[in-house]
């Protein structure tokens, strides 16, 4: 679990993963790293609109998300409701192969790498 939670901390290597750990290391690795975990159901998700609304309850959008890509995008590199050292993004489900979807993800882990936090997204 140290171990993890000190990969956790590495902002350079943060980026898009499929877990390869049990949730429950996850979860103590992203609370030993003071981090802030949201966890994102997309197994049940059907379309782009029940993902976008999963992933807007899970990091608690505010009330300005449009259910968009751009407003998740925005969403996502703002978080200034939910301010921690770092983020990790956990996604339960299938890799839904959206691409939009997967720009803005990687997007966002780039986007925090410049901000020096560590944003990582983890298909589970």
């Amino acid at each position: 679990m140290e171990d993890l939670c000190y990969l956790l901390k590495e902002v350079n290597g943060a980026g898009v993963y499929q877990l390869n750990c049990s949730l429950d290391a996850l979860h103590e690795s992203v609370q030993c790293a003071d981090f802030t975990l949201f966890e994102a159901d997309i197994a049940s998700a059907h379309g782009k609109g029940e993902v976008l609304a999963e992933l807007a309850r899970a990091i608690k959008a505010p009330g300005w998300f449009g259910h968009n890509w751009d407003a998740l995008a925005d969403a996502l590199g703002d978080l200034s409701w939910c301010k921690a050292p770092g983020y990790v993004l956990l996604l339960r489900g299938e890799d839904p192969g959206d691409e939009v979807m997967h720009d803005i993800l990687n997007a966002t882990v780039e986007f925090w790498k410049l901000q020096g936090k560590a944003f990582w997204v983890f298909y589970a």
